[in-house]
């Protein structure tokens, strides 16, 4: 039950005892307040519930997850992509997952859907797998490229999975003003005032290409490597996009969302970051705040905290505030190329629409792949990413290493 819900109980309950004793009606009285004390311990557990979940990190809210356990234990992306290049293997539980993931996604596949529940490592493979036949090597002791991590969604990001067309969410803007007025005196009409939030689909992939016997041959480590690579070039992409993405085809992200505060670099770090927190705090933003920024910012602040001596670490510089460095955040948006981005914000508040599952088409008959007996596969996902309310973000701006000395 919804904490609104419970608070109209208690105002009716409330009345019912105020009735109570206007009429001197003491059962009544005590019988309703009885029912006040058990409500009210029901509604202050709703409250924490409430407020447990406003700072849980992204998950999905929605999808009914039923096959979760079964796709991660039992359905294989190697079978099934060579399956799907005709190769003789078994992929009969692929296959028959396949109107399963349609329907969840909203319309058949153009090759083969992979379900998202399998993509929750990140590694990766090489361009066509020839090294990962187990022959003399240790496919369990790959060694992966040195990439960013994945960060909005532990930041707090909203993933609302399964959707089918475009979404259009109501938002508040304004609300009726509320006036004082003198004994018999008339109140001015004032309305609330709406518009939409639209998320719509766009579209991100790759073409790449993987060898016969990495297909038909690979360990079972391999399986783990296929999804890995597949996972983490795709939440990287949806990251980078959900950070400042607005390009030709690309989800808006936080950066270039229309509105968000602004604030400018001011003497040190202590101060500018105290500058973001009171621009929050004045348009009352609440949830999962945190700072997001370059590693960069993590060397001024060190260097700043040395020159003065400083028996601090770098989070005070932060008051205290969640701070995650990340490469993911760009480092050219002004200034030449050497501005290097600063957020502050409640990450509840980005908003990840995620449409379908992972679409994979295998083609063992592209000129190239063809010749080699390899197969050219092309893996699609279709997202979109918008800001619930813009001025929940601050963006800080002309953070130049030159600037800071560390150029």
């Amino acid at each position: 039950m919804k904490t609104s819900d419970l608070i109209e109980q208690r105002a009716a309950i409330v009345a019912r005892m105020a009735e109570a004793h206007a009429a001197d009606d003491g059962e009544g009285f005590t019988a309703a307040e009885s029912e006040l004390r058990a409500l009210d311990g029901k509604l202050d557990r709703q409250r924490k519930i409430d407020e447990a979940e406003r700072h849980e990190p992204g998950r999905p809210i929605n999808g009914d997850g039923k096959l979760d356990a079964e796709i991660r234990s039992r359905f294989s992306l190697s079978r099934a992509i060579a399956g799907a290049a005709g190769l003789g293997v078994d992929w009969g539980r692929e296959r028959e997952l396949q109107a399963e993931l349609a329907k969840r996604a909203g319309k058949p596949a153009e090759g083969v859907y992979i379900p998202t529940e399998l993509f929750e490592t990140r590694v990766l493979t090489t361009a066509t797998g020839a090294e990962l036949v187990p022959t003399e090597h240790r496919p369990d002791q790959y060694v992966s490229a040195l990439v960013a991590s994945s960060v909005v969604r532990g930041m707090g990001a909203r993933v609302l999975g399964g959707l089918t067309g475009n979404l259009s969410i109501p938002r508040e803007t304004d609300s009726p003003a509320i006036g004082w007025v003198a004994e018999n005196a008339a109140l001015s009409a004032d309305d609330a005032d709406f518009d939409s939030i639209t998320l719509s689909p766009k579209h991100a992939g790759a073409l790449s290409e993987w060898s016969r016997n990495m297909l038909l041959q690979a360990s079972p480590d391999v399986e783990a490597l296929l999804r890995q690579m597949l996972a983490r070039n795709l939440a990287l992409a949806i990251d980078k996009a959900a950070i400042k993405g607005g390009g030709a085809n690309e989800p808006k992200g936080v950066l270039s969302a229309s509105g968000i505060q602004t604030a400018t670099y001011a003497t040190d770090l202590f101060t500018t970051t105290a500058v973001a927190i009171g621009k929050a705090d004045t348009e009352n933003v609440g949830g999962r705040r945190g700072f997001l920024t370059t590693p960069l910012l993590r060397e001024i602040g060190m260097k700043q905290l040395d020159a003065n001596k400083l028996p601090v670490g770098v989070a005070t510089l932060f008051h205290d505030e969640p701070v995650t460095f990340s490469n993911q955040v760009p480092a050219n948006l002004g200034a030449g190329t050497n501005e290097h981005g600063l957020i502050y914000g409640d990450w509840s508040e980005l908003l990840i629409g995620i449409w379908s599952e992972i679409d994979i088409l295998v083609n063992p008959f592209e000129s190239t792949a063809y010749s080699k007996g390899n197969v050219s596969i092309r893996a699609m996902a279709t997202v979109d990413c918008a800001v619930r309310h813009p001025k929940a973000f601050v963006s800080v701006g002309g953070v130049l290493a030159t600037a800071k000395g560390i150029a």
